[in-house]
């Protein structure tokens, strides 16, 4: 049986039409899950965080037939701490939850019929002949992954082929997560750390905007791939300047290249443009990376003060 033929069999499996309950996975303890728990609550849903954990079938399958969700979130996975070098030393605790885990968590959804959105990563590309920085051309969710320099990189770009099999699943592509606060987890509060920064201009997804989205792409009832950025790129510097004009105007910071970062790095890092047009096509109104972020600095700086 062809791949075409075999997609087309898989999209006729019919999913939940209603979805009034969601059960989370990484809500108790996630940072992207807890944020979208408050969020998928403050907008009238039924949520519940998950207890099972993903490489356990038994209490999955236990736990959906206890709660009976509509909808399913994978916000769960490691990244590393303190940074996603972490994966290289602990490769088989990283295939366990990002491949094995989610696929698990797949497949259980897939078997009870129910929607399944998974929070990826678009870290999975890095600019190339056919899309050269500065020149406006993203990789679309068509495009190959080209960008294996990690581990953490490679295990995603297995994940994300892998759930193209499945058509229960809504796989989100995110990059550089950024917050309104100073949560050590965003990209602002990372880079605000590092002794020196590479500057060069990346897709990024600021959650204030793009989280609250998700309930609403599930009632679209959408699925596949989903870069899921701000339309445009931003790079390290303009960020730390705009963290400089809003935050701390004596923060400053120092540059240095790809290949000086590669030599103290266990791994290698993906700088990529995503092209935003299919999650624009649904939501026309997602604000330009660069527009996004004065308003994030504005609205920090806000919190801050207040």
């Amino acid at each position: 049986m062809n791949k075409k033929l075999l997609l087309a069999l898989l999209a006729s499996v019919s999913l939940n039409a209603k979805i009034d309950k969601f059960l989370v996975f990484g809500g108790k303890t996630g940072w992207i899950g807890k944020k979208l728990v408050k969020i998928i609550t403050n907008q009238g849903y039924k949520v519940i965080s998950a207890s099972s954990r993903l490489e356990n079938r038994e209490s999955i399958l236990a736990e959906i037939e206890r709660e009976k969700p509509d909808c399913i979130i994978n916000a769960a996975g490691v990244t590393g701490r303190p940074n996603v070098d972490w994966c290289e030393d602990n490769k088989q605790e990283t295939l366990r939850s990002n491949i094995l885990g989610a696929l698990n968590l797949a497949d259980c959804a897939y078997l009870r019929d129910i929607y399944m959105v998974n929070i990826g990563t678009g870290c999975i590309y890095e600019y190339d002949s056919d899309h050269e920085m500065y020149s406006g051309k993203g990789f679309t969710e068509e495009d190959e992954p080209n960008f294996d320099g990690s581990f953490y990189s490679w295990s995603k770009i297995r994940l994300d082929k892998f759930l193209q099999f499945y058509p229960n699943v809504l796989n989100l592509r995110l990059r550089m997560p950024i917050s309104d606060d100073l949560h050590h987890r965003s990209l602002v509060t990372k880079i605000t750390k590092y002794e020196k920064v590479i500057n060069i201009p990346n897709s990024m997804s600021v959650l204030y905007d793009l989280l609250p989205l998700i309930p609403k792409m599930v009632e679209r009832g959408l699925k596949g791939n989903y870069n899921f950025v701000n339309p445009g790129v931003i790079s390290h510097n303009e960020i730390l300047d705009l963290y400089t004009k809003h935050v701390d105007p004596s923060f400053t910071y120092k540059n240095f290249t790809v290949e000086e970062q590669d030599r103290i790095l266990k791994a290698r890092r993906s700088n990529n443009e995503l092209d935003a047009s299919k999650l624009l096509k649904e939501f026309p109104n997602i604000l330009n990376i660069k527009d996004s972020m004065e308003k994030v600095f504005e609205r920090m700086s806000d919190n801050l003060k207040g």
